[in-house]
């Protein structure tokens, strides 16, 4: 048992580590809105074991993050451990209960609904006072930001870790640090279908909040 808790720290800190590293490698903006993809590194240690596990992670790479990059203060750490706390309690608690192939595509539907709603509400409440401004003004950018941002958002990361999942999870296999029945979703036919399907939603979603929304991605800045 110990052992084994000693393996999930150390798979979780790694993970911590990459979806930090994934603040400085990939960063789109929209506005005053930005993200990057370590909601999906940080959910990867959601699926494997479980909500508990992407939440704490959540709040550690949150708290590095205002450390080091962000330049938004405490308003960036708070949006930032909601967005990823969300995909990952409602990620990972899904496929707590449906370790499958059908499972996972679930958990990161109920994903993508979870953040969009939840990071609505938490615009409204929490950014005019960041912004200093009145939440009518707030609300007004729902439809032609702050709704689409959002949902372009969590689609790419949803995508991002149904393409990175299983890869990773087969690596951890391999050096023994998962254990090989910890998950029966396994490469088939589906699995490329679902690979090719996640990489063209992914696509979309980028183009989308590029050429439609206007916004910019960064590479290692």
């Amino acid at each position: 048992m110990q052992k084994n808790n000693v393996k999930k720290i150390s798979v979780t800190a790694l993970f911590c580590a990459i979806a930090f590293l994934m603040t400085f490698v990939f960063r789109f903006k929209v506005g005053f809105l930005t993200f990057d993809l370590k909601d999906a590194v940080i959910s990867v240690i959601s699926l494997l074991y479980g909500p508990i596990y992407g939440v704490a992670s959540a709040g550690v790479v949150a708290v590095l993050e205002l450390l080091s990059v962000s330049d938004t203060g405490l308003y960036g750490l708070i949006m930032n451990f909601i967005s990823s706390a969300t995909f990952a309690i409602a990620c990972g608690s899904v496929y707590k209960f449906k370790r499958s192939f059908s499972g996972a595509i679930i958990a990161v539907v109920v994903s993508v609904i979870s953040v969009t709603a939840i990071m609505m509400v938490a615009n409204i409440f929490i950014t005019p006072y960041y912004m200093g401004v009145e939440t009518a003004e707030i609300i007004a950018l729902i439809p032609t930001m702050l709704f689409p941002f959002n949902l372009c958002k969590s689609i790419v990361n949803a995508a991002s870790l149904l393409i990175i999942y299983k890869p990773i999870t087969n690596a951890l296999k391999k050096t023994g640090l998962v254990v090989a029945n910890k998950t029966n979703y396994k490469f088939s036919k589906k699995s490329v279908i679902l690979f090719v399907v996640s990489l063209a939603v992914l696509a979309l979603a980028v183009c989308f909040i590029i050429f439609k929304m206007g916004g910019s991605f960064s590479f290692l800045k």
